[in-house]
């Protein structure tokens, strides 16, 4: 019998995480050849989201709680699932209910097909304007960054085999990025359509700031390619400045009466000394993280984990065994 693993990272959801993980049992229950086992991490949620997967532990001792100390972010709080999974195969979605539950063996019965990762898509997203242009702009950053396949679709929603998620598992340093790491394991990944529910309560966690965090830890932490674009631009503003400086020179021989232009210094100077520090805030970027993971910065850290109580049967039988 195969087992099925769901990683739900879950932040300002006390209003739909018993929603989504009651649909999600409830569709479990249609493929009873199918084992399961839930992981709920609370990434320090300000409400009392962390009180609801207590109770749902308690409900189902398929489910298990994880309580981070503090905010890490959603794909640490991945990660801090991904080590407590056992499954065959390990389906990660959200907590809003925005991903269907209800489809998740749409998924499965893809994957069965011989792929190692498989990705959710939508053909109407039920995002605001703000949050689908941050996602199409970390499409494009991981196409040109991390050698995304060109109409791969990368959402939230998605499932992979254990041999993926033990690879991903190698990776101790802080600022994971799930996407880098799956796109440096496998080209097995593709899409399978879905439908994209409308948010249930509230709005997304994702602020502008987290956006921007999390464009950089995905090509700072796994790609070398803005270094390379730094010395392609610093070599092709150095080539134009030599050659400026050349026909200044000239110009000044062919009519020596041409006074020297005082805003055009100007603007150069400000032109080169900007972009050299943005170069150097770049590597400056590069090297603190450098820095922070060889502190040995944690992924996360993990307050609490809660799973139903044993019974007195079952405990002795774990002490016997």
């Amino acid at each position: 019998m195969s087992k099925l693993s769901f990683v739900i990272p879950c932040y300002g959801s006390e209003s739909t995480i018993e929603i989504v993980v009651h649909e999600l049992i409830h569709t479990l229950h249609q493929r009873p050849e199918y084992d399961y086992e839930i992981v709920l991490v609370n990434d320090c949620s300000p409400d009392r989201v962390w009180e609801h997967i207590r109770a749902l532990v308690l409900q189902n001792p398929k489910i298990t709680g994880i309580n981070l100390a503090k905010n890490f972010g959603q794909h640490s709080a991945l990660m801090a699932g991904y080590r407590k999974c056992t499954g065959d195969l390990i389906i990660s979605l959200d907590d809003d209910g925005q991903t269907p539950a209800c489809e998740l063996f749409t998924l499965v019965d893809k994957i069965q097909e011989g792929w190692d990762v498989v990705y959710a898509s939508y053909e109407h997203k039920m995002h605001s304007g703000f949050r689908n242009f941050g996602t199409w702009m970390n499409e494009k950053m991981t196409e040109s960054l991390l050698g995304k396949p060109k109409g791969l679709k990368v959402t939230s929603y998605f499932i992979m085999r254990r041999l993926i998620m033990n690879e991903i598992l190698r990776y101790q340093n802080p600022y994971p990025y799930i996407e880098g790491l799956i796109f440096r394991a496998t080209k097995y990944i593709t899409n399978v359509p879905v439908t994209h529910h409308s948010r249930m309560v509230g709005e997304s966690g994702y602020t502008f700031k987290k956006l921007v965090t999390l464009w950089f830890n995905g090509f700072t932490a796994f790609s070398v390619k803005p270094l390379r674009i730094a010395t392609l631009c610093g070599t092709a503003f150095a080539f134009l400045g030599f050659c400026y400086g050349l026909y200044v020179v000239i110009r000044k021989l062919v009519d020596p009466t041409i006074e020297m232009g005082w805003s055009s210094i100007i603007s150069s100077i400000f032109l080169m000394g900007g972009l050299i520090l943005v170069m150097l805030g770049l590597i400056g970027e590069y090297i603190g993280r450098i820095y922070i993971s060889i502190n040995n910065s944690p992924q996360y850290m993990i307050r609490e984990i809660f799973t139903a109580p044993q019974s007195e049967s079952q405990h002795e039988s774990a002490i016997e065994n």
